[in-house]
């Protein structure tokens, strides 16, 4: 019998849903919400009722029965580092969502609504591969400063998925190979796959590796505590450097790498010249990978929305080509990769998390 599950992923201004039967997308819809809808709450826990409220119409609109679902999946959110795979919302789950234990994000309300809508019509509720996703070996963990120890935040959704898909067109269990997985969007993360876990991984949003379209990724550290004290900026203002107006945005204005080639192509050399950077930090993230898998590496893979860029994989292909084959997986299809965890773990592939 097939399936049928409705998926929630909410952004900071938007909550995509889609619904699923089995593997096979129905229907989706990206529900924009403006700046001063959102605004009017002190909180993201308490945009919770009128995001629901709002999905809901929509599926009445599309005169879709709720009580046809099997099962309702949410965007896992800022948890406890907890180990990768597909989690009931429990109750202690739902408790750290509305605190955010690792931060106040908008994925924290993907589990919340996932369990009130999936409880409303007495259907279980899931969250697949939160971004706090850690499997961490011991020895990864060392920064040099032992109050700052190295963290687990990366695309794990989309980097489980395409690891996955992989694995399965090569006819192969993803435990059994040693990947390098590179997403490219908003941030950059570069993970070791060592036979289903990700031993290692450069924290994507305010830690390490390359710097990205919006992040500044690893910057000289004596002259961040400079910057820090000198007065002129305070702790949100220099963070906004770090997260938010990083990367590209403090180079060349724009978070967009089609912008980026566009004037590259106009002759901006400037433009030219922070991409060909980016290519460059990035596959150093990949050569670093390629060490902590002593250079056992089944295959490179590719990811999120600048593998689209030609110029970006051709650049990357030509600097790590060397180390293993290289397979581009382009874009990032979150929706179906929460409904396939939610799949596995209903079909019996795998067995459901315990929080």
């Amino acid at each position: 019998m097939a399936v049928k599950s409705l998926i929630i992923n909410p952004g900071s201004t938007s909550t995509k849903i889609g619904v699923f039967e089995d593997e096979t997308l129905l229907f989706e819809e990206t529900l924009r919400h403006p700046t001063e809808e959102i605004e009017k709450y002190d909180s993201i826990v308490d945009q919770k009722d009128f995001r629901k409220q709002i999905i809901l119409d929509v599926l009445e609109k599309k005169n879709f029965d709720i009580k046809s679902l099997q099962v309702v999946v949410g965007r896992g959110g800022m948890l406890k580092p907890i180990p990768s795979g597909t989690y009931p919302v429990s109750d202690d789950l739902i408790r750290d969502l509305k605190i955010g234990v690792q931060g106040p994000h908008a994925s924290n309300l993907g589990g919340i609504l996932a369990r009130e809508i999936g409880d409303s019509i007495g259907v279980p509720s899931y969250i697949v591969d939160p971004t706090v996703v850690d499997e961490l070996i011991p020895i990864a963990r060392y920064s040099g400063i032992p109050e700052l120890p190295r963290t687990s935040v990366f695309h794990a959704l989309n980097q489980k998925a395409v690891a996955k898909r992989f694995a399965k067109e090569q006819n192969k269990a993803y435990n059994t190979l040693n990947l390098i997985v590179v997403h490219m969007g908003g941030g950059v993360s570069v993970g070791a796959h060592e036979q289903g876990r990700v031993i290692d991984v450069f924290n994507a949003l305010d830690g390490d590796g390359a710097f990205s379209p919006e992040r500044a990724g690893a910057v000289p550290s004596g002259a961040l505590i400079k910057m820090c004290f000198s007065g002129k900026y305070t702790e949100k203002e220099v963070y906004k450097k770090v997260v938010g107006n990083g990367g590209f945005n403090a180079y060349v204005g724009t978070n967009d790498m089609r912008d980026v080639d566009a004037m590259a192509e106009e002759g901006n050399e400037k433009a030219a010249e922070v991409r060909e950077a980016f290519i460059l930090q990035v596959a150093k993230d990949i050569g670093s990978m390629s060490c902590v898998l002593k250079g056992k590496v089944d295959q490179i893979i590719f990811t999120g929305g600048i593998a689209y860029d030609k110029v970006v994989v051709s650049g990357l292909k030509e600097r790590v080509g060397f180390i293993a084959p290289i397979t581009v997986y382009p874009g990032e299809d979150e929706l179906l990769a929460l409904a396939q965890g939610a799949l596995r773990v209903m079909n019996g592939e795998e067995q459901a998390m315990t929080y």
